[in-house]
């Protein structure tokens, strides 16, 4: 996602209130779409998900905007920014389909420490010896919720992973985009591309069992929940910068841990908790790096999924 440049005269209280919002829109969505996995097809979930997103983007900024909603200039990597996306999404529903939310969610919030090792040699950011830290925090925060004898479907864990690596090249590639394109546009060609390649899989692969009525509502509530979690995560943006609300998306971790134990009955042992924490510090810690150091773009906290 492309944050937008903080002005002046936001209100910090409020940018807090819209993440702590966005946040727990996104552990409902993520506890949504663990119950929806075990029952559909993931791309029909998904279809869902992005031709909301499709639609509502439409609605909101093409009658005023026009053709600019979708102009680009490095169209190329626009759209592969989108197919990362699309891809780390297909990735999270499959591995909630097999996985408890809250360890799903904590593992994927290694994004943060991935973003700020790959940063180095691809953006020419130098990487300190915090950085150094936070990479040895994340990652053995990481083992100790996968590790072996913790229960965990080891296919849900390299899904976890692939959904970081995933993302870590998402977030890469906005930081390059927002020289050059606009917010509106990477959203609609997020929107589009996430469409394109949901339907077709659904097409692809056929649907084995549609939703009863109220699935339908359910997934409608799914989609719903990650949309408008998005769009109060842009706003809160533009109220209070990066390194004040960073902290607070750690609350995404919280509330999935929450909705995991009260919907589904799982809570993380205490090793996975002490991973946990460790993850949420390393994230912590990239993020007030990158607001100490004025050449360093802020590190998003947002996992993708």
């Amino acid at each position: 996602m492309a944050i937008p440049p903080t002005s002046d005269a936001g209100n910090p209280l409020k940018g807090v209130a819209l993440v702590l919002a966005a946040t727990f829109l996104f552990a409902c969505g993520d506890t949504l779409g663990k119950h929806l996995s075990m029952l559909y097809a993931a791309a029909l979930i998904l279809s869902a998900r992005y031709v909301i997103n499709l639609v509502l983007v439409l609605v909101t900024m093409w009658p005023r905007h026009r053709s600019a909603v979708w102009r680009t200039q490095r169209t190329g990597l626009v759209i592969l920014r989108g197919l990362l996306l699309a891809f780390a999404t297909v990735t999270m529903l499959l591995a909630l389909r097999v996985m408890p939310v809250a360890e799903t969610v904590a593992i994927i919030y290694i994004t943060p420490v991935l973003l700020m090792l790959a940063s180095g040699p691809i953006l020419g950011e130098r990487v300190s010896a915090l950085g150094w830290v936070c990479a040895t925090l994340g990652f053995a925060g990481v083992l100790l919720i996968a590790r072996p004898g913790s229960g965990l479907d080891s296919r849900g864990v390299v899904l976890c992973l692939l959904n970081a690596f995933l993302g870590t090249g998402y977030h890469l590639l906005t930081r390059i985009l927002t020289r050059t394109e606009t917010t509106m546009a990477l959203l609609f060609h997020t929107a589009l591309v996430g469409s394109v390649i949901s339907v077709g899989l659904a097409l692809a692969l056929g649907v084995p069992a549609w939703p009863t009525a109220a699935d339908a509502l359910m997934i409608l509530l799914y989609a719903s929940c990650a949309t408008v979690g998005h769009l109060l995560f842009t706003s809160a943006y533009r109220e209070a910068p990066a390194s004040t609300l960073a902290p607070v998306n750690y609350m995404h971790i919280a509330f999935a841990t929450m909705l995991g134990w009260l919907v589904f009955r799982h809570l993380p042992d205490a090793l996975g908790f002490t991973g946990m924490a460790l993850i949420a510090v390393a994230g912590l810690l990239a993020a007030w790096r990158a607001s100490r150091t004025p050449t360093t773009l802020p590190v998003e906290t947002l996992p993708e999924g």
